[in-house]
């Protein structure tokens, strides 16, 4: 599905809802209800953010009112669940309105939850949280689809996986949306480390395969490190934990280790460097020795420079 930077673009309305001609033809119409009469999703993926953007749509909203439609399916009772509309709901409350422009649809379970990942995947910005939640929901309901025998919708083709047909929908690789997919695998702490960029969508993958309790023992040596894994080190905690030998002393030696790029490092054999330094010299020895000899031929080759 094509991604817009706005939040919810008159294109993309068009596109997902179809046309208002359309909408006559089923019967749908526009109408006004309550706020208090709509509820959120449940378990709603996307967070809802009172920030600067949320003012400015509030902003909007109180001077020329919502100008798109929320999607909203009925509950019974003159009461509605949300399905595509959570932001716009958010700021006409603090807008001050009471009530707000819907378009009313019956749909089942599935329909609902693709539907409302799909039309929420078209904001700018999306939380690897966010994300991993959403493709999950939207993947649990491709599944159930493919299940039934009653589809006459080419919209969950037969040939295709849900990661698959998930991706072919986003625009992303299949192998893409099985790791955003992975995140939810993450204890709620380290996952919002991730939200907040203190640990990089790679290494995060990685330390989803650890055990719950492994995953607890990291976030504590990381707390005391104040230093994110790399991928490396991601991996290396992946295997002891799957092996069963992740201890949180092992976990503190690895979080311990410099994390320079191969790149940046020049490396010697030690047994090649032995032969010229005494044999009880420790590495740190063996190193310093080296930097000193270096520190002295570049003064010595500046002064021959300098005749």
């Amino acid at each position: 599905m094509k991604r817009t930077g706005a939040n919810i673009s008159l294109k993309s309305y068009d596109e997902i809802f179809s046309t208002e001609e359309m909408r006559q033809d089923t019967g749908e119409h526009i109408i006004m209800v309550r706020l208090d009469k709509i509820h959120p999703f449940k378990n709603h993926p996307f967070k809802v953010v009172d920030d600067e953007d949320m003012r400015k749509t509030a902003d909007s909203i109180r001077e020329y009112g919502v100008l798109v439609p929320a999607i909203v399916r009925p509950m019974g009772n003159g009461e509605y669940e949300m399905i595509s509309g959570h932001r716009r709901r958010y700021a006409s409350m603090l807008a001050g309105k009471e009530e707000m422009p819907v378009i009313v649809r019956e749909m089942d379970d599935d329909t609902a939850t693709i539907l409302m990942v799909d039309s929420n995947l078209q904001r700018e910005h999306i939380l690897p949280s966010e994300r991993a939640k959403a493709y999950q929901m939207k993947m649990d309901a491709l599944r159930h689809q493919g299940q039934r025998t009653d589809l006459t919708s080419c919209q969950v083709g037969t040939k295709l996986r849900a990661d698959e047909q998930l991706a072919k929908d986003t625009g992303e690789s299949a192998r893409t949306v099985q790791r955003f997919v992975r995140l939810n695998h993450l204890i709620p702490e380290l996952l919002d480390m991730v939200d907040d960029k203190k640990i990089a969508f790679n290494p995060a993958v990685e330390l989803s395969y650890m055990k719950p309790e492994d995953q607890k023992e990291f976030f504590e040596a990381m707390n005391i490190a104040q230093a994110p894994p790399s991928v490396s080190q991601a991996q290396r905690l992946k295997k002891s934990s799957q092996e069963g030998r992740c201890t949180p002393e092992l976990i503190e030696s690895i979080m311990d280790e410099d994390k320079k790029s191969p790149l940046d490092r020049v490396v010697f054999d030690s047994e090649e460097l032995r032969k010229y330094f005494p044999k009880n010299y420790t590495s740190k020895q063996m190193q310093d020795a080296i930097l000193k000899l270096l520190d002295q031929w570049t003064k010595k080759k500046a002064r021959e420079q300098g005749r």
